[in-house]
């Protein structure tokens, strides 16, 4: 009996991380623009596959950046829309001080 409960529950927590690991991205050229839009404002953070080989992470705001990073609005492939405004992405400002140096 001992035996079977260890089997079981073995089997449990492999499916368990098996399905884990096994989860795909969400594909943002099969989604529309609003429901790509949609899934980041809903999630805060959004990691999208954009390409056969390449993906991206979109945010809804500023507290998915690190420090002394800035919002760019970021576009991305949808099924609707070749150039949609999804939400943002975090990057380094391009001049990160004053005109003059640093303020």
């Amino acid at each position: 009996m001992l035996k079977r409960n260890i089997l079981a529950a073995t089997l449990a927590l492999s499916a368990i991380a098996f399905s884990t690991a096994a989860q795909a991205r969400p594909d943002l050229r099969t989604m529309t623009c609003r429901q790509a839009q949609n899934m980041v404002r809903q999630h805060g953070a959004v990691v999208f596959t954009t390409g056969q080989y390449t993906y991206s992470m979109f945010v809804s705001n500023l507290s998915y950046c690190d420090p002394g990073q800035m919002l760019f609005t970021q576009y991305g492939p949808t099924r609707d829309a070749p150039k949609c405004p999804v939400a943002y992405e975090c990057r380094e400002p391009l001049f990160p001080f004053g005109p003059f140096g640093r303020d």
